[in-house]
């Protein structure tokens, strides 16, 4: 029987050799190597980083770009912030070399120290114009410092040892950046969802971190998640998943990717083990905060990252890509992310009203609500949603925020009219735009093909309106009653605060009685008629039956008397969202 000669292994367009140039000087070494380059071959940075809406400028961090053939030095010329050019030789490969600087410690980036490596393609790797959809090859080299370190990637290994460094493939460009690289010493573990291979790495966790409570309720969000996305014997668009998780003294945050999500919090966060000497009888709360954002970022997998906005096929990575339906993506992200652990069992009926709760009340005590529609805040995101200032909450509203209460209002509009959950119009969207991009029509088609009726009232005044949401009166007639209870007092006065050896006004809210009375941010508030003010709460200890007083404050260091009138019996209310008919309730959260 002849034997069939094996294929050989395609070359790749655009080769990547990343290595450590300097562990405490926080430097990543690149060599890029273009197989067949242009006569005259663009390159470039990316600007952003998909999942994450701001111009982070990441060309700021690369360092003496250098470019060669054979052993002759070429000119670099910047053609801008971002790009540059190199006139070569055709007929031969063009290489580059150059460093990068990583010392954020966030999962936009990229970081580098003598304990743990990381970094994004969007950080390190620039872009070969002409090259974006051909193969790309990657190869991470160890050192003398860095030779018992592991590595965990979602890309796909070509040829690696057995800490992982090596070579690995992407299809394009697209693939290569989506797959950021934790470097190290770290936790992992493994455990399958659906029959989908799925790994977890943690880097930074203490020696009373529970792996296996995390592994097990990670389990359990995905394969809730799979299910949801997936019924019968359709299978999940990914193959194998990683989730990166950095445990931090401080910190939170998550940002998707296709097959991976990079996520980071706080060590006390983590589920802690139980011993006979330190028995732990309940999981900190903050661990149902990280659950909630693992459940997240799992989530994207499909509702962004597959189905996603239309303006972003494809990406341009050079600059701002536009998009109103952020409150979708994030937003519909946000409703479902602890639904869906009300649903795997990682929370009960009252515990998930209270998260509800906590997303209600963030939207209606910010008066941006009534100045800007969800629509617009996914359109401005690039430049005010990340550039938060003292004047945000007074003119911006959050499309993650009141985006998961038009998620809400929109699954309970549905079922109230027999329409089914919210649940089928994603999976007909999934079917609809074959897991890739959509636009607001296809969401309205979908609307009105389960319901028999068009929701457009709804998307203009929900979606393009600033008028407030019916959640209520949905969540009434699905058995949850709302409570109104008082709020602190700097929410009644307009106010938020710093009180770290005194009082500093941070925010003030528009229409409050600090702004009536005169307060701007930066004043620092030193007494109220006679009194000096140490905390903000001693203030209705001197007011005493007053309804208004004389509050002294420095401002530019000059001294002001401002008339503040004091918050009545119709102060602004918080609200509290109670059980009141548990079958309804749990009719609408168990599915």
């Amino acid at each position: 029987m002849a034997k069939t000669a094996l294929k050989p292994s395609p070359r790749p367009a655009v080769g990547y050799r990343i290595g450590v140039a300097d562990l405490h000087g926080h430097r990543f070494a690149i060599t890029l190597t273009i197989a067949q380059p242009a006569a005259q071959q663009h390159v470039s940075l990316p600007v952003w980083i998909p999942g994450s809406y701001l111009v982070r400028e990441f060309s700021k961090n690369l360092l003496q770009l250098a470019a060669v053939q054979g052993d002759n030095g070429l000119a670099v010329q910047q053609h801008d912030k971002c790009t540059w050019l190199i006139a070569c030789d055709p007929t031969q490969p063009l290489v580059l070399h150059y460093e990068v600087y990583a010392f954020d410690n966030s999962v936009r980036t990229a970081w580098l120290d003598a304990a743990r490596g990381f970094f994004n393609g969007t950080s390190l790797c620039l872009a070969v114009a002409g090259h974006t959809d051909g193969l790309h090859e990657i190869t991470l080299v160890s050192s003398k410092n860095t030779a018992t370190w592991s590595i965990a990637t979602g890309l796909s290994p070509h040829k690696v040892n057995k800490n992982g460094f090596g070579s690995y493939r992407a299809a394009n460009y697209d693939e290569l950046v989506d797959c950021p690289v934790e470097m190290g010493h770290f936790w992992r573990g493994s455990f399958k969802a659906c029959g989908v291979p799925h790994r977890f790495v943690v880097a930074g966790a203490p020696p009373s971190f529970d792996g296996q409570r995390l592994l097990a309720d990670t389990q359990k969000i995905c394969e809730t998640e799979i299910r949801f996305w997936h019924t019968g014997k359709t299978k999940p668009p990914h193959k194998d998943y990683l989730f990166m998780l950095n445990a931090v003294d401080d910190g939170y945050g998550g940002l998707e990717h296709r097959n991976s999500t990079a996520l980071i919090c706080t060590r006390r966060d983590l589920p802690r083990l139980s011993t006979e000497t330190t028995p732990v009888a309940k999981q900190p709360d903050g661990y149902t905060t990280l659950l909630g954002l693992i459940s997240h970022e799992y989530f994207h997998t499909w509702n962004v990252k597959r189905l996603r906005p239309a303006e972003f096929a494809p990406y341009r990575y050079d600059q701002e890509n536009y998009t109103e339906l952020l409150w979708f993506f994030e937003g519909f992200t946000s409703y479902y992310d602890d639904l869906l652990l009300r649903r795997a069992g990682l929370l009960d009926d009252a515990g998930y009203l209270k998260l509800l709760a906590k997303t209600v009340n963030q939207v209606m005590q910010t008066p941006g609500r009534a100045v800007q529609s969800v629509a617009q805040s996914s359109f401005d995101a690039w430049t005010k949603y990340y550039r938060v200032d003292e004047n945000t909450p007074n003119v911006t509203v959050s499309y993650y925020t009141k985006g998961a209460l038009v998620a809400l209002c929109f699954d309970l509009t549905l079922r109230a009219v027999g329409a089914g959950p919210l649940d089928e119009a994603m999976r007909h969207l999934w079917q609809r735009c074959q897991g890739g991009p959509m636009t607001q029509e296809d969401l309205a088609h979908v609307l009105q093909s389960l319901s028999g009726r068009s929701f457009a009232p709804e998307l203009a005044a929900w979606v393009h309106g600033t008028q407030d949401l019916p959640w209520k009166d949905l969540l009434q007639h699905h058995g949850v009653q709302t409570l109104e209870e008082p709020v602190a007092l700097a929410q009644q006065l307009g106010l938020r605060v710093g009180e770290t050896g005194g009082v500093s006004i941070k925010t003030v809210l528009r229409g409050g009685l600090a702004e009536q009375a005169g307060f701007a941010v930066g004043d620092e508030w030193l007494g109220v008629d006679d009194w000096r003010l140490s905390k903000l709460d001693d203030l209705l200890l001197y007011a005493g039956t007053a309804t208004e007083v004389s509050a002294l404050v420095s401002r530019d260091k000059r001294l002001l008397r401002l008339q503040l009138a004091l918050p009545g019996t119709d102060a602004t209310a918080a609200y509290r969202l109670v059980v009141q008919d548990a079958a309804r309730v749990s009719a609408w959260l168990a599915a």
